[in-house]
């Protein structure tokens, strides 16, 4: 996976060492299996979220793994315009290309590493989808894509977009040099990433080598959730065996521990993990399809507001409009 890598991770900064005297290793409550579907045009996705309350998810709503798939190709697809309201999309690109533009004037390219974070709030159209010569070409694509939900007072803010390169991302290490843990958004052990957000979350892509042990402090005010996006390894105070495609809600405490199998299958030489925390907003969810508000009223009131043209029109360069092919932003 390439993302954000470096050639010796000896000289980055260090995490600090946990006083195992004061420090609570969160447990783990659930370990879930994602299961898999098809997304926009049939691009293969994992549900991430499947099956898992919306407790214990606060304040996040969506996962999905995109890919690993290595296209043909021909074989590329993105997804056709469609709107969003109420919420904030977090596109993150670990393999491949991938182009995005909405109608409120944000857009570009992501690559390796990279990170588009869309707030919709209070409404616009957008399409993702691969660029022309990916579709020709084919190649390997993989990715995330997380929904943050936003607080009642800020769902009807204007929309706005961050363009977060891979490159911007704090990187650090463990004490021992065995994991790679890219801090995208918040704070890690005084680290802060780029991504600037309404509700207070941490996101982070850590790669564990075999045999490695991390130890990540973690606020005891967030949740903790930690997916598999590829690999074997243990989780939790109790090492709950987890594998590639599975999510763990894990209990209160101050710090997660997780490691990697010493053998791991000859496609994933390491444990590769996407964890996400945030401080619940505790409102009420009412959600369906892309919009997510906190009343049934609202998700009406959203709907007639998409068909009415007020969440914003495609712009007239990109018509006619066949599922996400020709002029690229």
């Amino acid at each position: 996976m390439p993302a954000i890598t470096v050639d010796n991770v000896l000289v980055l900064p260090r995490l600090p060492r946990l006083d195992e005297t004061t420090t609570t290793i969160r447990p783990v409550r659930t370990v879930t299996t994602a299961p898999s579907g098809f997304e926009g045009e049939g691009f293969p996705v994992r549900r991430a979220f499947a099956g898992v309350s919306t407790t214990d998810l606060d304040p996040f709503i969506h996962l999905d793994q995109m890919g690993e798939v290595d296209y043909q190709p021909g074989e590329p697809k993105g997804t056709p315009w469609h709107p969003h309201r109420g919420f904030e999309t977090v596109t993150y690109i670990i393999d491949g290309v991938f182009d995005h533009q909405d109608s409120n004037g944000g857009g570009g390219t992501i690559t390796d590493g990279d990170t588009q974070w869309m707030t919709a709030g209070s409404g616009l159209l957008h399409i993702e989808a691969p660029p022309e010569h990916l579709v020709m070409s084919g190649g390997l694509f993989h990715g995330t894509q997380l929904w943050v939900n936003l607080p009642r007072s800020a769902k009807m803010n204007p929309p706005r977009y961050q363009d977060i390169r891979g490159r911007e991302s704090a990187l650090l290490t463990t004490p021992d040099g065995g994991a790679l843990i890219r801090v995208i958004a918040g704070e890690v052990a005084g680290h802060r990433g780029p991504g600037s957000t309404f509700t207070p979350i941490t996101i982070t892509h850590v790669t564990v080598q075999p045999g490695a042990q991390v130890d990540l402090p973690w606020r005891p005010d967030f949740n903790a959730l930690v997916y598999v996006l590829g690999g074997r390894g243990t989780v939790g105070a109790d090492r709950r065996p987890v594998r590639t495609g599975q999510l763990a809600v894990h209990g209160p405490g101050d710090a997660l521990r997780f490691s990697a199998d010493t053998a791991q299958d000859g496609n994933t030489p390491a444990l590769d993990l996407y964890i996400m925390g945030g401080q619940p907003i505790r409102e009420p969810v009412a959600q369906y399809g892309p919009f997510v508000m906190n009343t049934r009223d609202e998700l009406l009131k959203a709907f007639e507001d998409f068909q009415a043209g007020r969440l914003g029109v495609i712009p007239t360069e990109r018509l006619p409009h066949t599922g996400g092919q020709g002029a690229r932003p």
